[in-house]
């Protein structure tokens, strides 16, 4: 993980050091009562009327930094014919010009790339993940503006995943730099944004009751209505296009745009080649189609190139691979992936996405997405620790295989893992497993991870230790990590405790006492929850009203796009 510089994982416990301050920004008021005619500010603020403050006052209910949000919509609520929409514009507005401060402070630190790479490189890596955020605030700020009032309310949780992101892409960035120096620099530039960013959230999070601000139609809030779809429909983020397209390919007539062969029997040998020929301004999907074989490369699909869609042979048969690692080579955690995509609109199926540095290579990641509406059928995705990363977004796995030791489901996206196997292997012998590592930081963001009808079982080479190398569900990144697993077939070799802290010894990192671990309807002899352990303690065994929140129709709204990926999933429980 990004900055985790973790060199293994003990039985004690290691301790990861994040640098994710929070500052407070001074928000400078007039407090001389008696000049009140002599400060514009007052004056208006005197000649409001009741409509407008009521409307300032709902929609920064919810926030953490009321000053600076009050502020943010000074001039929006001067206007008295503003809309709602107005709001929600200027709110975005503002975090955006935030964060391209925050880019252009950051361009200003310089790492000399001969004496100090890894830092050098994550400055650069800071700097694109600026960028992605401010594409992601851009996108947004056309969504609200192209959209009818009546329809916000039905986006907001889709603004809200997108604005989860931008909070996790600065994250990342502060996350990933080491020396003090650098990350105190960047982190200082970065306050405006990222409290700007938390306040969206959070507003978005409770928009029905910001939009009680505004004199609007009683049946304005009411929600429109949704149709889940059950066992073997699309995901409902796919289009009927997706659809046709995937149904397709499982009967072997699809029609790629381009062709990777190793024997040169395609257009291009590498797919990397096949990725660069995508054609600028492209509208729709592009078909990659890969022969079988094993292709060693590094792979980042630019956040321009949209709606890619890479398929293969078969997970076994066709092999996308690398050895791209921190603890060899001293490459930050987001560069060790294999295979990385920075765009929307992702699906990947029958392939396998490997890393095969291995234990001693520790964080090395297999596939990295970040990008929203990415979904990832019949695929093997394998290494040791940290080998899928769910960076940011909505996400959707169905039919893979997952294998790993440490943390090797880990991110700060909004990941349902369905119908899948999660095969945990045999670490190094002073190490124990953990499933998952979920990142979640704000209260109200919108992402977590799920793992829904899976199997959780030991690899053949754990089975002989398997009860003296200790393996857990996971352990929390963050402070407000969320994970839930549930419907699942859970074998004997996880640990009745179920969950191990982040760190027993240093309060900072106490997370257990803060993140929300949940199981529902688990089978098997590892799913007894009488023993859980005592220490997490928002842990619950959820009822079937409160599981379904975490399924795909909810959790990552996937009636609105899961049925245009054309491969099959199931919303509900």
């Amino acid at each position: 993980m990004e900055a985790k510089k973790k060199i293994g994982l003990s039985v004690v416990s290691l301790i990861l050091v994040v640098g994710a301050v929070i500052g407070v920004v001074a928000v400078v008021k007039n407090a001389n009562t008696n000049d009140k005619a002599s400060s514009p500010a007052v004056a208006n603020n005197e000649q409001k009327p009741s409509s407008t403050v009521k409307a300032v006052e709902a929609f920064c209910a919810p926030t953490d930094f009321k000053d600076l949000c009050t502020n943010t919509l000074q001039n929006v609520a001067n206007n008295q014919t503003a809309t709602p929409k107005d709001y929600i514009m200027a709110i975005i507005q503002a975090t955006l010009d935030e964060i391209k401060n925050s880019l252009g402070h950051t361009e200003k630190t310089v790492v000399n790339k001969e004496t100090d790479p890894y830092n050098h490189m994550a400055v650069e890596d800071c700097k694109d993940l600026l960028d992605q955020a401010i594409g992601t605030l851009q996108a947004s700020y056309s969504m609200v503006g192209d959209s009818e009032l009546h329809t916000l309310q039905d986006r907001a949780d889709e603004l809200r995943s997108w604005m989860t992101s931008v909070y996790a892409l600065q994250s990342t960035c502060k996350d990933q730099i080491e020396k003090p120096e650098y990350k105190s620099a960047i982190e200082n530039g970065m306050v405006n944004a990222t409290q700007l960013t938390h306040n969206a959230v959070n507003i978005l999070a409770e928009l029905s009751e910001a939009f009680k601000g505004f004199d609007l139609p009683l049946n304005f809030m009411k929600p429109s209505a949704r149709r889940l779809m059950g066992v073997n429909s699309y995901p409902s983020w796919f289009s009927q296009a997706d659809r046709r397209l995937l149904r397709g390919q499982k009967g072997g007539h699809i029609q790629p745009n381009v062709v990777v062969a190793k024997d040169g029997s395609g257009q291009f040998k590498t797919i990397n080649d096949a990725i660069n020929a995508y054609p600028k301004n492209h509208q729709g999907r592009f078909i990659i189609y890969v022969k079988a074989g094993v292709y060693e490369e590094f792979i980042v699909i630019d956040k321009k190139k949209s709606d890619i869609m890479i398929y293969g042979d078969g997970a076994g048969v066709t092999i996308v691979t690398g050895k791209r690692n921190f603890g060899i080579m001293n490459i930050g955690t987001m560069n060790t992936a294999t295979f990385s995509t920075n765009a929307p609109g992702f699906i990947a199926r029958r392939m396998t996405f490997r890393n095969y540095a291995g234990p001693e290579g520790h964080q090395a990641v297999a596939l990295r997405i970040n990008g929203d509406r990415a979904a990832v059928f019949e695929c093997n995705i394998e290494g040791y620790q940290d080998t899928l990363y769910y960076h940011t977004s909505r996400q959707f796995y169905r039919d893979c295989l997952i294998s790993g030791t440490i943390d090797f489901i880990f991110g700060m996206g909004d990941a349902v893992i369905q119908n899948s196997v999660i095969v945990v292997r045999r670490p190094k012998d002073n190490q124990l497993n953990t499933i998952t590592a979920d990142g979640r930081e704000l209260q109200r963001g919108s992402n977590g991870l799920v793992l829904q009808n899976c199997r959780i079982v030991p690899e053949k080479e754990l089975e002989p230790v398997k009860f003296t190398i200790p393996s857990y569900f996971g352990r929390p990144w963050k402070a407000l990590a969320l994970t839930v697993v549930m419907q699942s077939d859970i074998a004997d070799f996880i640990r009745p405790e179920g969950w191990v802290p982040w760190s027993t010894t240093d309060p900072k990192y106490f997370y257990h006492k803060t993140c929300q671990y949940y199981e529902h309807a688990n089978r098997g002899p590892g799913a007894n929850t009488d023993k859980r352990s005592k220490e997490f303690k928002n842990f619950r065994v959820l009822g079937p009203q409160e599981a379904g929140k975490y399924t795909p129709g909810l959790f990552l709204r996937g009636h609105e796009w899961l049925q245009n990926t054309q491969v099959p999933y199931q919303l509900g429980l």
